[in-house]
């Protein structure tokens, strides 16, 4: 279709994000890139020209979007370094694979700042396809891949100059060392950050380690981040992973907190809860449907576990998040991962690959649809946590988050009607990203992480793996170390 003309979207059944009913016999008029009008048929006139699709029978929704995803996540030394050069094509080949199911926007919450900025402009200028990024850069106060807070083996394995140039990459002046400053010099350092050109911050409450429920910034440090980011008109989140690290920085001000039901083996009181909904923070979500919950408890050796309470923990926290009154917001840590991760026992084993893995940025947010619609939440409020409180969590709302006249025209046109079933998400017949219809199938337009892994070397058929031929000459006991 002509991208350069007005395009109308005729007879759908619209579920705007506004109204709480779908809303029959209109039609959509886009034009330059925007919702012109939504009317009657009997009050379009379709000018000489346009672009006409009939969506008659069919349910149209704003565009979904993720606030929380990782177009470069797959961080193991082997993928960086085989791709040190190329950053950018594998956040625009994420970007595009996200645009192909769905989500025209996404909001990366942790990454190398330069190459997501290169990597969102080239797609805002229109070089490029891909779903609308938005971006934060590193998580203020936590160090690079190849430290103690993300893969610490991978500094022991590289020479301490490819270590400290990928970390680099990552960190820039808002690592670890900001915890020993005070809160005008973390102030003045995420002032800095800020003028880079990111979209937002997001800074660590708790640490990373998983080993624990450190504290990572005092209260008034992260008031004044929070405060550094309102003053740059844009929002602030924190990374928390404990009751007392979410208190603090719903008390600091943040605009919304990622994954706000992982908080160890606690859950979250009520009061705190509470809090949510009278400062209105956004709560960004991250449920696991019955079948994963119940792949993972098969993993582990007994009911008395850490990771089954850990993981209950984070249930009972969605479920009560979903009896209040709190502004919830789709996210999944969605990300992209090359092929030779599931032959990798340890990185396979822990994502749980083909059991509703919540972290794939192909079907990611169709699980956390799945796993919302099971734990009782209602269809519509499921639709604007995907849609319109995202938008307006991270203050976009006057451009994207819902259909209505002046806003940009992102949708998407369904079979089937997504408020009767979660599954009726994944029947996408069309994606329309700034009022132009998406080639899904021209998506990815450059497969690197999604190019099927190499054929084996002629070489590898026939050699035996010394640690699976059964001969070891060593004793039972070292064979168990």
């Amino acid at each position: 279709m002509d991208s350069r003309g007005p395009l109308i979207v005729l007879n759908p059944t619209i579920i705007d994000g506004v109204a709480e009913t779908p809303i029959e016999g209109k039609s959509i008029w886009i034009e330059a890139g925007r919702i012109k009008l939504i009317c009657r048929r009997d009050e379009l006139s379709i000018p000489p020209g346009a672009a006409v699709i009939d969506a008659r029978g069919k349910y149209v929704i704003p565009g979904l979007m993720n606030a929380n995803v990782h177009l470069l996540c797959d961080v193991r030394l082997e993928n960086l370094v085989r791709h040190m050069d190329r950053f950018e094509d594998l956040i625009i080949e994420a970007a595009q694979v996200a645009l192909k199911n769905g989500l025209t926007t996404v909001f990366d919450t942790w990454g190398p700042r330069r190459a997501l900025m290169n990597s969102r402009d080239a797609i805002n200028a229109g070089q490029v396809p891909g779903s609308r990024i938005f971006c934060a850069g590193n998580i203020i106060g936590l160090d690079g891949p190849c430290s103690a807070d993300f893969f610490p083996k991978a500094a022991e394995v590289a020479s301490g100059a490819l270590a400290k140039r990928i970390n680099a990459i990552w960190v820039e002046n808002v690592g670890r060392h900001l915890m020993w400053l005070t809160p005008e010099q973390v102030a003045q350092e995420v002032r800095a950050y800020i003028g880079k050109g990111i979209d937002f911050i997001k800074y660590a409450s708790n640490d990373h380690t998983g080993q624990g429920a450190f504290i990572q910034f005092s209260p008034r440090v992260q008031e004044a981040m929070v405060e550094e980011a309102h003053r740059a008109s844009i929002t602030a989140q924190a990374h928390c992973s404990s009751v007392e690290g979410l208190r603090i920085a719903v008390e600091a001000g943040c605009d919304l907190i990622t994954h706000a039901n992982i908080t160890g083996p606690t859950p979250i009181p009520e009061s705190t809860i509470e809090l949510f909904v009278k400062r209105n923070t956004g709560a960004v979500l991250f449920p696991f449907t019955q079948r994963r919950l119940d792949w993972f408890f098969g993993m582990t050796s007994h009911g008395a576990d850490l990771g089954h309470t850990l993981m209950r923990a984070a249930d009972t926290n969605v479920r009560n998040f979903i009896r209040s009154d709190a502004t919830l917001l789709l996210a999944n840590d969605a990300s992209l991962f090359a092929p030779e991760v599931e032959s990798d026992p340890t990185w396979s084993a822990w994502m749980g690959l083909d059991v509703d893995c919540y972290m794939d940025l192909r079907q990611g947010h169709f699980f956390w649809f799945k796993a919302m619609e099971e734990k009782g939440c209602s269809p519509m409020r499921m639709l604007q946590a995907a849609t319109r409180n995202i938008a307006e969590a991270y203050g976009k709302d006057r451009d994207l988050g819902t259909l209505e006249p002046g806003k940009i025209a992102d949708m998407l046109i369904l079979d089937k009607n997504p408020l009767l079933a979660s599954e009726n998400y994944r029947t996408i017949h069309t994606i329309l990203k700034d009022g132009v219809v998406v080639d899904r199938e021209a998506l990815p337009v450059n497969p690197i992480l999604t190019r099927p892994m190499a054929s084996p070397a002629d070489e590898e058929a026939s050699y035996v793996n010394f640690a699976n031929a059964g001969k070891f000459p060593m004793c039972p006991t070292c064979m168990s170390h």
